[in-house]
């Protein structure tokens, strides 16, 4: 069970699920507590004893132990009986509490405050406002006038009210002075000696355009420091005063100022212009979360969050053509092939095509060319490995020719560059399509580029990447690499330095040793960590690592990733069936959605035959979309290996018109090497048999 350790306010504990942990009494968490204090150090057995009590009873020592006994029955409920504890380990002459930093909320804090001091003021405003809310009341509130908490406490006071007045004056350099009013009201009420925070008041004040009140605060300030301290306001609160009387400039930037003054006199200006429930918000919102989208990490994931929130409350209002504004105005370009989300991706089909049949057939073409646009972009991923009657894919395909249709008819750029985006995620059908995707980024590249698209500009450098890896054109590969990051850089966009990030990583892997090429796609996998694409992430490092190790043969390697630890080894090989043996391999590894067709693999590289063609009885072909051709490519190996020639025969099939490629390398990310090299060896292959 996930622990998390509150000080922040009494001192308390909550599992994974957010319930309280009961702690039972007060001597357990004064031992917690004092753990806490030492901050993963060891605290001696006989100083929790001096700690704890005046005079201590005859048995002080067992005493502590029955208390640490309850305490790690409480915490590590789930703890085999005479397993070692994990927490709050034995260690030497005593005890400590070993939570990691984020499981701490006072360790927390002090990190959110010490890294907002690096971040510009809308994020710092942000930051330190979660950081605060943590806060229950006093730090070890239970234990106030214990010594051994005295000085953490004050420590963490001080760290709460220097967070105070730096959101304060954060909050003041966006331009929100009124909203840092009531909170450094009732600062400076509760610490009268703070002279910082008295200066923030009179300036907030100011810039709100109360200055009488502003002049008044400094004069309370004169008084009040008099009065607690013996003392008269320091030279920058008295230089404030006359400044404020001169109606110096420097006190209030005015209209202008910096471009996040600049946005939150705009929000300001909007939210009292704008009703709430207006119609132009969800607009607006829609809007604002396609430029959020592009930022990366949090902001892309809350972006598709919000956007389908925005297209919830259109359809709530009935109005189809709201609703086809809404969702058409979210153009952010894909290039990957699989879905961040695939329910919310099919919930946003599904509402675009209710929109569809709302809307009147005789008029409205651009909008209707950009809901068709948003089903064949979001039915990414969708394609079946082989040819498939299903309606919903054969729509998809027939969504994007129409939208693209419509918006050369139109002569719509911008509508065209999101159809163009729509023809991309559907030129899948089979393998071997580099070419075609290529034609796509250039027609992308050009079109963007004379109509000031920036960020469709960067989707067609980065298709073109990908088409031109597969066609083993890498010169011409690293001229889009080149030119991708150039607009990145010049616009803040920086999820594209992770695409980039992983084509540098699959070049060096061609040329450069293996122990080289490893180390260059452990960097880029660092790049997925907090970016905010699941559907690129989930899997990517491991299948990465085996297209390096099939691509050079190395077997052993390969046998190693299926061995990924001990408890997975034993459970695997004890079983006496293939499914069973099947379903123990390979747990320390996430292959996400690409196990199925990797499984057989690592199976055969291990010895087990009976497992792999288990495996491979019946496997279905892989999702036609960027790692097609690889995962045919795996597939194909391990059908070699343990001669079943039904899946080879499927597996030449699928790959033949794909020859003149690198099996993988249409991604931009990976590589199995030439499709040539796997046909060879299906055709020699069959041959024998």
């Amino acid at each position: 069970m996930h622990v998390e350790f509150g000080v922040l306010g009494p001192v308390a504990a909550w599992g994974e699920d957010g319930a309280v942990v009961p702690l039972k009494g007060p001597r357990h968490r004064a031992v917690l507590a004092r753990l806490i204090v030492a901050r993963r150090r060891v605290v001696p057995v006989a100083r929790l004893v001096e700690d704890l009590w005046e005079e201590p009873p005859a048995d002080a020592v067992g005493t502590i132990r029955t208390f640490v006994a309850g305490l790690r029955r409480a915490i590590e409920p789930d703890r085999p009986p005479r397993a070692p504890a994990r927490l709050l380990v034995t260690e030497g002459p005593g005890y400590a509490l070993r939570a990691a930093p984020d499981d701490v909320d006072a360790w927390r804090f002090e990190k959110d405050v010490g890294s907002a001091a690096e971040l510009p003021p809308g994020r710092l405003v942000a930051r330190l406002t979660d950081a605060l809310a943590t806060w229950r009341g006093p730090a070890y509130a239970d234990f106030a006038d214990e010594p051994w908490a005295r000085a953490e406490r004050s420590r963490l006071t001080e760290l709460r009210l220097h967070a105070v007045e730096r959101r304060a004056e954060g909050r003041i350099a966006l331009g929100a002075a009124a909203e840092a009013v009531p909170d450094l009201d009732a600062h400076v009420a509760d610490h009268p000696w703070r002279e910082d925070a008295w200066h923030l008041l009179a300036t907030a004040l100011y810039r709100s355009g109360r200055q009488a009140d502003a002049l008044s605060v400094v004069r309370r300030a004169r008084r009040m420091l008099g009065e607690h301290l013996g003392v008269d306001p320091g030279p920058r609160l008295r230089r404030l005063e006359a400044d404020m009387l001169r109606q110096e400039d420097h006190l209030d930037p005015g209209p202008g100022g910096t471009a996040a003054q600049v946005w939150a006199q705009a929000a300001a200006a909007y939210e009292n212009a704008v009703p709430s429930r207006s119609r132009a918000r969800l607009e607006s919102t829609a809007g604002l979360m396609r430029d959020l989208a592009v930022t990366g990490g949090g902001g892309l994931e809350a972006a598709r969050r919000h956007r389908v929130a925005a297209v919830a409350a259109a359809e709530q209002l009935g109005d189809p053509e709201l609703t086809a504004r809404v969702i058409g105005i979210y153009d952010v370009p894909a290039i990957w092939t699989r879905s961040d989300d695939p329910e919310q991706a099919a919930w946003l089909v599904g509402a675009a095509e209710r929109t569809l049949r709302l809307l009147p057939a005789e008029r409205h073409d651009a909008v209707r060319g950009r809901l068709l646009a948003t089903v064949a972009v979001e039915s990414r991923g969708m394609l079946p490995g082989e040819p498939s009657a299903s309606g919903t894919h054969a729509r998809a395909l027939q969504a994007a020719r129409q939208s693209e249709r419509i918006a050369r008819d139109l002569g719509d750029a911008s509508l065209l560059a999101f159809a163009l985006n729509g023809v991309f995620m559907q030129t899948f059908q089979r393998a071997g399509l580099a070419a075609r995707r290529d034609a796509i980024g250039a027609e992308l590249v050009s079109l963007s580029g004379q109509n000031n698209l920036v960020t469709y500009e960067v989707l067609g450098h980065l298709i073109r990447l990908q088409a031109r890896s597969a066609l083993a054109d890498f010169a011409g590969a690293d001229l889009h690499a080149e030119a991708a990051d150039l607009l990145s850089q010049r616009h803040e966009l920086p999820l594209v330095a992770v695409f980039t990030t992983w084509y540098r990583a699959l070049r060096t892997s061609l040329t450069a040793p293996l122990a080289t090429a490893e180390s260059a796609y452990e960097a880029a996998a660092a790049t997925l960590e907090g970016a905010g694409m699941p559907g690129l992430r989930h899997g990517l490092p491991p299948l990465a690592r085996l297209s390096l190790y099939v691509r050079h043969d190395a077997t052993s390697r390969i046998e190693a990733m299926s061995r990924t630890d001990a408890t997975s080894r034993t459970d695997a090989t004890s079983r006496t069936d293939a499914t069973s043996r099947i379903a123990a391999m390979d747990r320390g590894l996430d292959w996400g959605p690409y196990e199925p067709w990797v499984r057989p693999l690592l199976l055969a590289s291990r010895g087990d035959d009976a497992g792999a063609r288990a495996g491979l009885r019946d496997i279905a072909a892989p999702p036609r979309d960027l790692l097609f051709e690889a995962l045919w490519c795996v597939v194909a190996r391990a059908a070699v290996l343990v001669g079943d020639h039904a899946v080879m025969r499927r597996a030449r099939t699928q790959l033949e018109p794909a020859s003149a490629e690198l099996a993988g390398a249409g991604s931009g990310l990976i590589s199995c090497g030439p499709v040539s090299r796997y046909l060879d060896e299906l055709a020699s292959a069959l041959a024998r048999a």
